[in-house]
C-alpha cells in the first residue's frame, strides 16, 4: 500500500477523490455564489454561500427552492473549487515528486 501512493500521479488522483466527494456529497456551504430569486415583480439576486451538493441536486429540499431561478459560484467560488480540488492535491504531488527525485 505505502508503495502504490509512492506515485506522485496516484497521489493526485487519490487526493482529488478523497476531497471532492465530501464537497460534493455533503451540503458544505463554503463557495462564494449568488442565487437568483423571482420576487413576482421582478428578479433579485442574493450573494450566499454556495455548496457543490447542490449542483448535484444533493443537499436541499424542494421547498427551499421556491422562487429560486438559478444559482451559480461568483469567479472566487470557482477558484476556491480549483484551489481545494485540484491545487492541494497537486501541491502534495509535486512535493513528492521533488522528494523521490531527491534521492
Amino acid at each position: 500500500m505505502n508503495r502504490l501512493f509512492s506515485q506522485p500521479f496516484v497521489l493526485f488522483a487519490v487526493l482529488v477523490v478523497l476531497i471532492s466527494l465530501p464537497l460534493m456529497m455533503f451540503p458544505i456551504n463554503l463557495f462564494p455564489g449568488e442565487i437568483v430569486l423571482d420576487t413576482g415583480v421582478g428578479q433579485s439576486t442574493v450573494a450566499a454561500p454556495l455548496s457543490l451538493a447542490y449542483f448535484l441536486g444533493l443537499g436541499y429540499a424542494q421547498e427551499d427552492m421556491v422562487g429560486v431561478v438559478d444559482f451559480y459560484l461568483l469567479p472566487q467560488g470557482v477558484a476556491l473549487v480549483f484551489i481545494l480540488t485540484i491545487g492541494v492535491p497537486a501541491v502534495f504531488a509535486y512535493r513528492l515528486h521533488v522528494k523521490k527525485k531527491g534521492n
